[in-house]
């Protein structure tokens, strides 16, 4: 394989990874005939294995800090450190839906946030990531309600009193949509299908990584509530909050929050 930059790496590895989780679900047929529990799990430890195989060729002297792995103390005096959810939303994935993901970041020390990160999903035929064209920002939608992605398992507090408010401030109506995956949720607002994205419970640095700078990359407001930048590869690796949103709604939603 010729020489690939960071972004391409990260690309690279979300791409074979998700083919391989979706040919490794095909593989077991009816699903509802399958031990779903242990469909995520042996997905979730191939996938890892996976992706430590990818980065042993083509980053060999970076750490990693995995969801499927062990973490090392040793990872915070490592100049890269690749952040890595090997598959996120597996719950969705153990049922067949489309809304998991493959998340591939690259922290570089010095900067304490993302240099290169990837998001693919393998059942919606797409991956986002910083080796991309950046895409231009978008307006107030024009055909549908003003929609925001929240987590199925736990919405952000107040969510539907938070959507009349930003209806309110900005005079068009406004939903409220569960979806699985953090990266499935920024691939909604990426692909054009909502606007913003609040979270307030807290998840762990390989949930967000990816997601966060490909956001970013694509010219989303991407931030912790408050508005202040997030960082990574902390002990423990933790984020508290975060809000992704267009340009357009993002100064009104950050307001209300």
């Amino acid at each position: 394989m010729a020489e690939l930059d960071d972004h391409a790496v990260a690309r690279h590895i979300a791409v074979v990874v998700g083919e391989a989780l979706a040919e490794f679900r095909t593989a077991r047929g009816d699903l509802s005939l399958v031990d779903t529990r242990a469909l995520r799990d042996d997905a979730d430890a191939m996938a890892h294995d996976l992706i430590i195989d990818l980065l042993g060729e083509l980053r060999p002297d970076d750490a990693v800090l995995s969801e499927e792995g062990e973490d090392d103390a040793a990872r915070l005096d490592a100049a890269r450190v690749w952040i890595v959810d090997p598959l996120d939303g597996t719950w969705e994935y153990g049922l067949g839906r489309r809304d998991w993901g493959v998340h591939i970041a690259l922290w570089s020390a010095g900067s304490s946030s993302i240099s290169a990160a990837a998001v693919a999903l393998p059942d919606s035929s797409v991956t986002w990531s910083t080796a991309d064209e950046a895409s231009s920002p978008r307006g107030l939608p024009t055909d549908r309600p003003l929609r925001i992605v929240v987590s199925r398992s736990r919405p952000a507090r107040d969510i539907e009193m938070l959507a009349v408010r930003l209806g309110d401030r900005l005079g068009v109506s406004v939903e409220v949509a569960n979806v699985g995956s953090v990266g499935a949720k920024v691939g909604e607002l990426l692909a054009g299908r909502a606007d913003a994205y609040v979270h307030d419970s807290g998840f762990h640095e390989w949930d967000v990584a990816a997601p966060y700078a490909v956001a970013q990359h694509h010219g989303l407001l991407a931030s912790a509530i408050d508005g202040r930048a997030l960082t990574f590869n902390h002990i423990p690796p933790y984020v508290e909050t975060l809000v992704v949103a267009t340009p357009v709604v993002a100064e009104a939603l950050l307001t209300l929050l």
